[in-house]
C-alpha cells in the first residue's frame, strides 16, 4: 500500500521521508486519506477514451488544462483537450462527470466541442509541467515531474500532487494495462510547488520555483551553485534573476569552471558582465580566463571602467603567478589613522569580508610598512578606539611577494611566516592580497567545493 505520509519538497529533511519534522510540515490536502485514495494519474489518462453519458467514446484525451494564475493553491481543471477525429477539441470542465484511472466520463451526451485555444493563465499539464524540471529548495536538487495527480477537492477536479519517483517513470514505459495505476512512492503535495514564471515561449506557462524566495535565501552559495549546474539554460537564468547580484555572484564563485563558463556564454552579455563585475576580482578573473578571447573582451567592455580595470590587471599575469591569483580587494590605512577610522573603512568593505584578514598599513608615499591583523585591531578598539595605527603595528612581521612570484614561492612564504595571508607589492606599494585558500586553489588543478552538514535545522 502507498505510504500515508506525503513529503513536502520544501522541507529540510528531504532525504528522510519518515522524519517527525517532515510530518509536522505536511498537513496538506494529500494528507487526507480520502483525497490520497482518489488520486488519478495524468500520465495514465493521456491517450485514454473520453466517453459521453451513454458510454460512447467521443475521442481520446490529449491533455488536461488547468488554471493557476488566480493564486489558488490547488489549480482547478478548466477543461480537456480531446482528439476527435483529426481535430483537437476543447471540453469544458463543467461537462466532466468524473475522472477514472483509465477513462474520463462526461455528464452529458450533448456537447459543444470547440477548437482548442489556450486562454491566458491556462496550463496544459501534460505539455507544460509533466517531465519538466522543478527545484527542490530544501533538498537542494533539481527534480523532474514524472507524473501529476488529479483529485476532486472542494467540488472541482484539481491538480493536487506531483510524483518524482523512478518507479513512476518505469510504470509509464511498462505494460499499457499498468500505466493508469498511480504509484505514489514519492508524492509532493502541490501546495509546496508553484510556478515561478508567468509564461514561457509562445505563451506556454512554465513551472519554476516556489514563489516565496525565503527558501533561496536559506541556501549557501555552494548549494545554489549545485542547482545552477543541474538546471537547463532557461531555468538557470530564471534562478539567477531571483537572486540579488551579491547572492548570484557568491553562487557563481562556487560553480565548477566549465559550468560557469557555459552559464556566462549562454547569458545575455550585459547580464553576464554584471554578474562577473559583482564577483570577487580574483574569482572574476578566473571566470574570464575560461572564456574565448572575443567573449571575454566583450564582457570587459560592458563593465564599468572601475570594475574592468582591476580585472585587466589580473588577466595580465599568468594563473600560476602571484598577480594571477591575488585579490585586489584591500583595506589600506595610514600610520596616522585611528583604529576607529579603520574600523569604519572595514565596515564599508564588509561585502568582501572573506578576502580581508588584515589591513595594509602605508606611509605618506603609499609604500607598505606593515600588515595589521584584524584581531590586533579589535583589541585596540576595545582598549583605545582613538589609538593611531602606527602605534599598533609590528614592522618586522611583514611578509610580501612580487606579482610575478610563482605559486610555490608564495606557499613557502606563507608556511614559513605562519600567516593566513600576505601582501603582493609592486614598487613597494600594495597591489593585492593572497590568502591561504587562494594558494590552494592555484596548487590544486581542479576547483571544487565541499558541503558540510546543516547541524541546527
Amino acid at each position: 500500500m502507498a505510504p500515508r505520509f506525503v513529503p513536502n519538497v520544501f522541507t529540510k529533511s528531504a532525504r528522510n521521508p519518515a522524519s517527525p519534522q517532515r510530518r509536522r510540515r505536511t498537513r496538506r490536502i494529500l494528507a487526507s486519506q480520502g483525497v490520497f485514495d482518489a488520486i488519478v494519474s495524468l500520465a495514465g489518462l493521456i491517450g485514454r477514451p473520453v466517453r459521453n453519458q451513454t458510454g460512447q467514446e467521443i475521442g481520446r484525451l490529449v491533455d488536461v488544462v488547468a488554471r493557476w494564475s488566480d493564486g489558488q493553491t490547488y489549480p482547478p481543471v478548466t477543461g480537456l483537450v480531446v482528439r476527435v477525429g483529426r481535430r483537437l477539441a476543447f471540453v469544458d470542465a463543467a461537462a466532466v462527470e468524473r475522472f477514472e484511472n483509465a477513462q474520463i466520463l462526461l455528464r452529458t451526451a450533448r456537447l459543444d466541442l470547440r477548437d482548442f485555444d489556450r486562454r491566458p493563465g491556462e496550463v496544459m499539464l501534460g505539455h507544460d509541467v509533466m517531465d519538466h524540471q522543478l527545484v527542490d529548495i530544501d533538498g537542494v536538487q533539481v527534480i523532474r515531474a514524472a507524473d501529476l495527480y488529479l483529485a476532486e477537492v472542494l467540488g472541482r477536479i484539481r491538480l493536487v500532487g506531483v510524483d518524482v519517483s523512478t518507479t513512476t517513470l518505469l510504470r509509464r514505459v511498462g505494460p499499457r494495462r499498468l500505466r493508469p495505476q498511480p504509484t505514489p512512492d514519492r508524492v509532493i503535495d502541490w501546495a509546496a510547488v508553484q510556478p515561478f514564471g508567468d509564461t514561457g515561449q509562445q505563451g506556454a506557462p512554465e513551472v519554476r520555483l516556489r514563489t516565496s524566495h525565503e527558501g533561496l535565501n536559506s541556501l549557501r552559495p555552494g548549494e545554489l551553485a549545485d542547482l545552477l549546474e543541474d538546471l537547463r539554460r532557461n531555468e538557470r537564468q530564471e534562478l539567477l534573476a531571483a537572486l540579488t547580484p551579491d547572492e548570484a555572484a557568491d553562487a557563481l564563485e562556487e560553480m565548477q569552471p566549465e559550468d560557469l563558463a557555459q552559464l556566462l556564454r549562454e547569458a545575455d552579455p550585459a547580464r553576464a558582465a554584471e554578474l562577473v563585475a559583482w564577483m570577487e576580482p580574483d574569482e572574476a578573473a578566473d571566470a574570464l580566463r575560461d572564456l574565448p578571447t572575443e567573449h571575454r573582451n566583450e564582457l570587459l567592455q560592458l563593465m564599468p571602467a572601475d570594475k574592468a580595470a582591476p580585472l585587466l590587471e589580473l588577466l595580465g599575469y599568468r594563473e600560476d603567478q602571484a598577480g594571477g591569483f591575488m585579490t585586489t580587494t584591500l583595506v589600506v590605512a595610514n600610520n596616522g589613522d585611528s583604529a576607529a577610522e579603520v574600523a569604519d573603512r572595514l565596515a564599508e568593505a564588509r561585502h568582501h569580508d572573506v578576502d580581508i584578514d588584515a589591513v595594509a598599513v602605508v606611509d605618506s608615499e603609499g609604500r607598505l610598512v606593515a600588515d595589521l591583523p584584524l584581531l590586533d585591531l579589535l583589541f585596540a578598539l576595545r582598549k583605545k578606539p582613538d589609538a593611531r595605527i602606527g602605534s599598533l603595528v609590528d614592522r618586522e612581521d611583514l611578509v610580501t611577494v612580487g606579482p610575478n612570484a610563482p605559486v610555490i614561492e608564495v606557499a613557502k612564504q606563507l608556511v614559513e611566516a605562519r600567516r593566513l595571508s600576505l601582501v603582493v607589492v609592486e614598487d613597494e606599494k600594495p597591489i593585492g592580497r593572497i590568502l591561504a585558500d587562494d594558494v590552494l586553489d592555484a596548487l590544486v588543478p581542479t576547483r571544487g567545493r565541499f558541503h558540510f552538514p546543516r547541524l541546527f535545522e
